[in-house]
């Protein structure tokens, strides 16, 4: 946008100079319509197009005021994992539609240090969403230093607003069912429960802090259901997988399986690593639910198309997009 006449760039004040008018008269016909008279607004408009202005810049505006529209919503790890988790497809969803009602953009932000060397991602969002805890918690502090919004789910951030189900009382409820209807011992199939990678048994890697650990809060449950009848599940039949996929849950499960004694049930953090269990039993011929009782968590519509249904604890994947909903327990 350059005056021809004077081979300068028009900028917002030049061209209020030039129109006889004050900078916010252009702004507001550009920007706030009805702070002018329609009459007015026109005529600014019409000159500014015969000057070859089109108007302040947004970028710039958006830097001077912290106001872009866009909403980080930072997952707990890279982006495609969460492309394959139906519980974050489903939270994605429902995020989706809150703000495509607000007109809001949304930038999705893998929670790792590496995708931020040498860059500013963070400086983009104008309000943030953690969905799960980052798996460089350092970020944390990063965004903090903005003071921007922020809304945890899934955990609990101090001086910020957060949105939990009650991962506890579900798992409990799960655990107090299989219990009352086995004996025998029964093994955990769990997710994330370490700082540690891969697929690993429990009894020589510490656990992550409850609060930034849902998975830590379900296994909780899980061991006070056992205590409840003096059957403590020992931290051998303990597994931790390091991603809720089918892969890591067939490894998981086969190792569960090759114990001796075998477990009678399995309590399985997710309905994805439930499938997996049900697949592998169906391998070692295995009868579900008569040999081995399975249940997950999660209640997502692949458990409920399955045969035989998993067992789950229902959670509202969806609803907590728009941060609303109720938490239950359903069991088949």
């Amino acid at each position: 946008m350059v005056d021809k006449a004077n081979n300068k760039k028009l900028t917002l004040k030049s061209v209020a100079a030039l129109l006889g008018v004050s900078s916010a008269t252009v702004s507001n016909a550009f920007g706030r319509p009805d702070q002018l008279s329609e009459e007015l607004r026109l005529r600014i408009l019409s000159e500014c197009e015969r000057l070859g202005y089109h108007g302040p810049n947004a970028a710039a505006r958006s830097l001077r005021t912290g106001a872009t529209s866009v909403v980080g919503v930072m997952l707990a790890d890279k982006l495609a994992y969460n492309f394959t988790d139906p519980c974050a497809i489903e939270f994605l969803q429902g995020v989706a539609q809150v703000l495509d009602d607000a007109q809001f953009n949304m930038l999705l932000m893998p929670g790792r240090n590496e995708f931020y060397k040498e860059k500013s991602l963070e400086t983009i969002p104008e309000r943030y969403i953690l969905y799960g805890p980052p798996r460089d918690l350092e970020l944390i502090k990063r965004i903090e230093k903005q003071h921007k919004p922020m809304v945890t789910v899934d955990f609990s951030l101090l001086n910020h607003l957060s949105l939990n189900v009650d991962n506890y009382g579900g798992a409990l409820a799960a655990a107090r069912h299989i219990f009352s209807t086995t004996v025998g011992p029964i093994a955990v199939i769990g997710l994330r429960l370490t700082h540690d990678s891969g697929v690993l048994r429990l009894d020589e890697h510490p656990l992550l802090e409850s609060t930034l650990s849902v998975s830590r809060q379900r296994l909780e449950a899980y061991l006070a259901a056992g205590f409840e009848v003096d059957r403590p599940i020992p931290s051998e039949l303990i597994w931790s997988v390091e991603e809720s996929t089918w892969q890591e849950g067939i490894q998981a499960v086969r190792s569960a399986l090759a114990a001796s004694p075998r477990p009678v049930a399995l309590l399985c953090m997710s309905d994805q690593l439930a499938l997996a269990a049900i697949a592998v039993a169906r391998e070692l011929q295995i009868g579900v639910p008569g040999e081995l009782k399975i249940v997950g968590f999660d209640d997502i519509p692949a458990a409920r198309r399955n045969h035989p249904e998993v067992s789950t604890v229902y959670q509202p994947s969806i609803e907590k997009g728009p941060f609303g909903g109720n938490d239950g327990v359903r069991s088949r």
